[in-house]
């Protein structure tokens, strides 16, 4: 998730910028942080492709796992049709039949919370993340204004 460690790295630079005396505000060089931020967004894309893409294969692996139970039941129910005389056979391959559709349909549910966890925790990794980027430019922004109040002060005191 190159979107995830570029943001993370955009926090660390904030964080570890030399702060400027008598403020909380701190230096940092725009150049640096615009790029690590562009690079950010450009990245976004791609991040996203690939939580979509694992989404379209979990659609695959669970078809590929109903064709199979579909291959299966179809062979139970050759065998069925078969040994038709054979009751004890026949009721045998249809507890059979049951058994391997509950283990795949058990199998793709797994699956599938599988894929919802691990979605589930990227995005809200990138909801802490936002969230405290949200933070560190509202203060930045709360500390410009409060700059701007204080050098109006100074102005007034000064005539």
């Amino acid at each position: 998730m190159e979107v995830i460690e570029r943001i993370e790295t955009a926090i660390a630079m904030v964080e570890e910028a030399r702060g400027v005396p008598l403020s909380a505000s701190c230096v940092l060089h725009r150049g640096e942080i615009l790029e690590l931020l562009d690079s950010a967004r450009a990245a976004f894309p791609n991040d996203l492709a690939s939580a979509q893409q694992i989404l379209r294969d979990q659609d695959s692996v669970i078809e590929e796992a109903r064709v199979q139970a579909d291959q299966i039941i179809a062979h139970a129910r050759e065998e069925v049709e078969s040994m038709i005389s054979q009751t004890e056979i026949v009721a045998a391959a249809k507890k059979e039949a049951r058994k391997i559709l509950d283990e795949v349909a058990e199998e793709a549910q797994t699956q599938q919370n599988e894929i919802d966890a691990y979605v589930d925790s990227r995005l809200a990794t990138l909801e802490v993340i936002l969230h405290k980027t949200m933070e560190v430019v509202n203060r930045g922004r709360d500390q410009l204004a409060g700059v701007d109040a204080k050098s109006a002060l100074s102005e007034l005191d000064d005539k």
